[in-house]
């Protein structure tokens, strides 16, 4: 099932790594801005993700549509975890 991903250019491999594609960002970004517009809670990224993989395939059981879910959960926390990290300040840190 997860090849199928892969397969339909949401995934990409690089550096011996699943990492997502233009494709399934852009998605994933429209997804994120509709839920806000609807004033969704935002609970974590299983929300966004679930809108578009059941976008993508509308008729995979809700078992199987819970299992791709799953599988990119982890995959697109490592694509924002970066940006979502704290960034090093340009000052120099002083002491007390």
């Amino acid at each position: 099932m997860h090849d199928r991903l892969f397969e339909d250019g949401l995934l990409r491999l690089e550096g011996g790594r699943a990492r997502t594609t233009r494709r399934w960002q852009a998605a994933l970004a429209r997804a994120a801005a509709r839920l806000r517009k609807e004033g969704a809670p935002w609970i974590d990224l299983r929300l966004p993700i679930a809108v578009v993989l059941a976008e993508e395939y509308p008729r995979l059981a809700d078992v199987e549509l819970a299992e791709l879910v799953e599988a990119m959960l982890p995959i697109e926390e490592a694509e924002v975890g970066p940006a979502l990290a704290p960034r090093p300040t340009d000052e120099p840190a002083t002491n007390p």
